[in-house]
């Protein structure tokens, strides 16, 4: 699995090929820039208010969404954008403007907030972090705000919303069922704001892991987990920071599709949000500070290796010199024709190297 992401083209990189694909097109033209998919887009459809709750879940626009909606709220979830024409024919239901279709369908458009005429049209991004080898990823989310409804269009066939959704229904009492179509807008930006905590907080196990294995034991392959990571970081960043802008302009935005009472749950995810940027400039600083921990590491066993090899090569300095003195081939030499002469020779050599041990112990330089 590892070396099946290692070659995954970069996140820029791969956005700025993704947009070249669209030169020379017509603005508001519907073209579809995530990946294809071969399975069939669901459409969920839920109508409530306080006292009346129905679902409605299908492949086909008309036989989920139909005219006998009852007054109350109704959200509309598109799981998958790969069929441009539902897109196109769901957004001309809700009379969307053709530039908000072509942004839908562009799924690497930066977090933004734009008011139309009627409606209000968000963009985020959706984290997700399966594993520790597989790398950080993001799957845009469309919402459509309305006067009484809300459209939700998801990149590709998610959970995130399932737990909530299955509590609208159980429950009457919830809250979302006594407000408006701003506070499910609201409820929806909440849960995505909040898996970025998740994904955070795994981002963070690895990082502490990481830290931990260089302090103990630094190698290459560290090296190469510390660029990673730093490519997730790229990532969450992207999605994250233009939040604070997006989220900034529906509390203090003149829109009157967003309630007052709305408006003071925004600024407690604004809040959230903050917490999460802080969160990535301190695991940035961490990656930096271990990246430089990494590299004084590798340079001071290098310093390790070539101290050990030059003590060792300055105790067989004087070692060699002897035998090579008496290595030459002179007939008359002193000790040539003495008994103990070897001995003697040999117990010098070993003296050498222990008067020298013992002088670079006192040096403290072993």
């Amino acid at each position: 699995m590892a070396n099946k992401h290692r070659h995954k083209p970069r996140p820029l990189f791969a956005e700025i090929r993704k947009r070249a694909k669209k030169a020379g097109q017509m603005p508001g033209t519907p073209t579809y820039t995530g990946d294809k998919s071969t399975t069939l887009p669901t459409i969920t459809v839920l109508n409530y208010n306080v006292d009346h709750c129905e679902l409605k879940k299908g492949h086909q626009l008309d036989e989920v969404l139909d005219t006998t909606l009852v007054n109350g709220i109704t959200w509309v979830n598109l799981d998958g954008l790969s069929d441009t024409a539902l897109v196109s024919n769901l957004a001309k239901r809700f009379h969307l403007h053709p530039l908000t279709v072509e942004d839908i369908l562009n799924v690497d458009q930066r977090p933004k907030v734009e008011e139309f005429e009627g409606y209000v049209f968000i963009t985020l991004k959706i984290l997700m972090a399966e594993d520790n080898l597989t790398p950080a990823s993001t799957k845009q989310l469309s919402l459509i705000l309305g006067k009484d409804f809300v459209i939700s269009f998801q990149e590709t066939n998610s959970t995130i919303f399932d737990a909530f959704l299955s509590r609208i229904q159980v429950d009457p009492n919830q809250r979302v069922r006594q407000q408006g179509s701003d506070y499910l807008a609201y409820r929806l930006i909440d849960i995505v704001v909040d898996q970025y905590f998740v994904v955070l907080e795994t981002l963070g196990d690895q990082i502490e892991i990481l830290e931990q294995r260089i302090i103990t034991n630094a190698t290459p392959k560290n090296a190469r987990t510390i660029y990673r990571v730093k490519q997730d970081l790229l990532v969450l960043r992207k999605a994250i920071w233009p939040m604070r802008e997006a989220l900034g302009h529906l509390m203090h935005g003149e829109d009157n599709l967003i309630t007052k009472f709305t408006r003071v749950y925004l600024r407690d995810v604004y809040d959230h949000t903050l917490q999460a940027i802080d969160a990535l400039e301190t695991f940035r600083d961490m990656l930096a500070s271990m990246l430089d921990m990494y590299l004084s590491s590798l340079t001071n066993r290098m310093n390790e290796i070539m101290k050990t090899l030059t003590i060792i090569t300055t105790i067989f300095i004087p070692i060699t010199s002897i035998a090579s003195i008496y290595g030459m081939n002179f007939a008359n030499m002193p000790g040539l024709q003495w008994r103990y002469g070897f001995t003697g020779v040999m117990i010098v050599m070993v003296l050498i190297a222990i008067l020298m041990m013992i002088y670079f112990r006192k040096m403290k330089w072993v």
